[in-house]
């Protein structure tokens, strides 16, 4: 078996990149722009939702493509996780991190579909709205939250990578596992 896990790297890092760059392009330039031009409250959201809306499709996509290609990594090199010091704690955080970014990405998507429904002019939608009424203001207050805590989140999730990439060093694993050994004896 090939030492090189490209492909398997590739997706986890394009993956990262693109749910980190997604989510601080919404934020700063989308829902600035949308703030900019949208004139009234309920025309901003409209043009925030129907960009949201069309990133989603991208956005589950490098999410998928990071957790696959994470997956991978995770199964190439877990001997190393069981046998290098500070690996398996770097890769516990990474996911904790990762799942923290899933369910707020998560959030954010049901958040943004209520306020897209509540927002529209389509009166089918504003029926369907009004039969889970919402708060719209408080609804977009938390949705502002979650969508600048995305980039936070798939911040910290390309730094751990980092950590890893830096773990994965002939010096760094030879000096981690020499210490995980000697945890072992004492």
């Amino acid at each position: 078996m090939s030492e090189r896990n490209t492909i398997l790297r590739s997706l986890h890092d394009l993956g990262a990149a693109a749910w980190f760059g997604g989510s601080l392009m919404g934020c700063v330039g989308l829902n600035g722009a949308a703030g900019s031009e949208g004139g009234t409250e309920r025309d901003t959201a409209r043009i925030a939702a129907t960009g949201w809306k069309r990133w989603a499709p991208v956005n589950a996509g490098a999410i998928a493509a990071h957790l696959i290609g994470g997956a991978g990594i995770l199964a190439a090199n877990a001997a190393r996780v069981k046998s290098q010091q500070g690996v398996a704690a770097s890769t516990i955080a990474k996911t904790v991190v990762t799942a923290a970014a899933m369910a707020a990405t998560a959030y954010s998507g049901v958040l943004g579909a209520k306020i897209a429904l509540a927002s529209s002019d389509d009166p089918a939608h504003r029926e369907k709205s009004g039969k889970h009424p919402l708060d719209l203001d408080q609804a977009q207050k938390h949705l502002a939250v979650v969508q600048w805590l995305l980039p936070v989140l798939t911040g910290a999730i390309v730094v751990l990578n980092a950590v890893h990439g830096e773990q994965q060093r002939p010096s760094q694993q030879k000096k981690g596992m020499a210490k995980k050994m000697l945890s072992r004896t004492w």
